[in-house]
């Protein structure tokens, strides 16, 4: 990122990056994306002023996970910065990560008497049985580390391990389908090794303490890893950036690379009207709505359909404020009928008042994909709004 820090300069110009996480999708036996279903006529009039496009979060075929896809939009290589969904969940609840400290996102799960997943997220159980069972396991002792086990939201929760013995390196738990028992922690080098045999040690208490739960009675971590040394964007890009989003792990991922992490609520109306009130305070907002990508996991077509109907309607009240570039996008596909993320590239469209307008009057995957913007990488997207801004001087003579 350092030929952006060279070419970047400030100015007061306003950008928003909305993300409607998982929006990406593939045709329904109607022939339908979610997005091709729903009606929206404000991202509609909004395609006819703007340059669409699809964007790819990595690379070509590879699915990403949210940490990956958002470090992509953010304008890092994901390739380069691995970085764990421990550290990112532990820094979205505000735990702050020393040097000592490996980080877990935990998911409770359901298994059967044979120890099979038949639920790697428990049935999404509520935020308040996630505070419970997390006190439970609260209890837990492993000598000579200090443990620490955070509720984060529905089936998620943190867990952070601190001692000065600790190894980076290792693998997590969750297979990543049912029907399978979860797999062991593996070290990835053998420095790892003790280390691995601590997380197991953990995992095999704490499966015992669940064991008599209704839904919960089992667990995966995933995202086992240290925090990462990775360059700030408000030095790289000189520009004080905001984030609102109402999923933790979001916000974390924020905070490790230097965005102010403004708290809101938890509707998109709330998100709304905290972008309103910290307007005059920051220079770029990343604005998060969660729900598409949950419902798309679920194979929910309808409500996810339903919540991109909702964020339709916030663009005229984003445009009240007056943007200098508005790019809507997805950090990655997650298609209903895979309820699954997905390689799939994302429809992205970008406004400004310096953009060249195409020839699209919708915002969908198929406009997408006919879009002038073409075929890029979400790496491109950052200096694409800076420029688009004027927030990049020229390069070269």
């Amino acid at each position: 990122m350092q030929w952006l820090g060279e070419l970047s300069q400030k100015n007061d110009a306003k950008i928003i990056l909305l993300i409607i996480d998982g929006i990406g999708d593939i045709p329904n036996e109607k022939g339908l994306t979610p997005l091709e279903a729903a009606n929206t006529p404000n991202l509609d009039q909004l395609a006819e002023q703007s340059l669409l496009g699809m964007s790819t979060p990595v690379r070509p075929g590879i699915t990403p996970g949210s940490g990956p896809a958002h470090l992509g939009l953010f304008g890092y290589d994901p390739l380069e910065w691995d970085i764990g969904r421990g550290v990112l969940e532990s820094l979205g609840i505000d735990f702050e990560l020393g040097p000592n400290d490996l980080a877990a996102r935990g998911n409770f799960a359901t298994i059967d008497s044979e120890g099979l997943i038949l639920d790697r997220r428990a049935g999404r159980i509520p935020t308040e049985e996630c505070e419970r069972i997390t006190k439970k396991l609260s209890q837990i002792k492993i000598d000579c580390v200090k443990i620490f086990v955070k509720p984060v939201k529905e089936y998620r929760f943190v867990l952070v391990l601190r001692s000065p013995d600790l190894v980076d390196g290792l693998k997590g738990t969750d297979p990543q389908k049912t029907g399978v028992p979860s797999l062991p922690v593996e070290a990835i080098h053998p420095e790892a090794e003790k280390t691995a045999i601590l997380v197991n040690e953990w995992i095999t208490q704490a499966r015992e303490l669940l064991k008599d739960e209704e839904k919960a009675n089992s667990l995966n971590l995933r995202g086992i890893a240290k925090k990462p040394d990775i360059p700030q964007l408000p030095s790289v890009t000189k520009m004080k950036l905001g984030a609102i989003a109402t999923y933790p792990m979001y916000r974390g991922l924020a905070s490790l690379c230097g965005m102010t992490v403004i708290p809101t609520g938890t509707t998109i109306s709330e998100e709304v009207e905290t972008l309103r009130e910290n307007w005059d305070s920051y220079d770029y907002f990343f604005f998060h709505v969660k729900k598409t990508d949950s419902y798309g996991e679920d194979g929910d077509f309808e409500n996810k359909k339903k919540v991109i109907e909702k964020t339709d309607k916030i663009i005229p009240k984003l445009f009240k404020l007056n943007p200098d570039v508005l790019v809507v996008t997805g950090d990655h596909s997650t298609p209903c009928p895979l309820k699954s993320h997905s390689w799939h590239e994302v429809p992205t469209m970008i406004w400004s008042k310096h953009n060249r307008k195409d020839a699209m009057t919708a915002y969908t995957e198929k406009t997408c994909m006919k879009g002038g913007l073409g075929h890029i990488k979400h790496q491109s997207l950052l200096p694409l709004m800076m420029a688009h801004s004027l927030k990049l001087k020229k390069y070269g003579a």
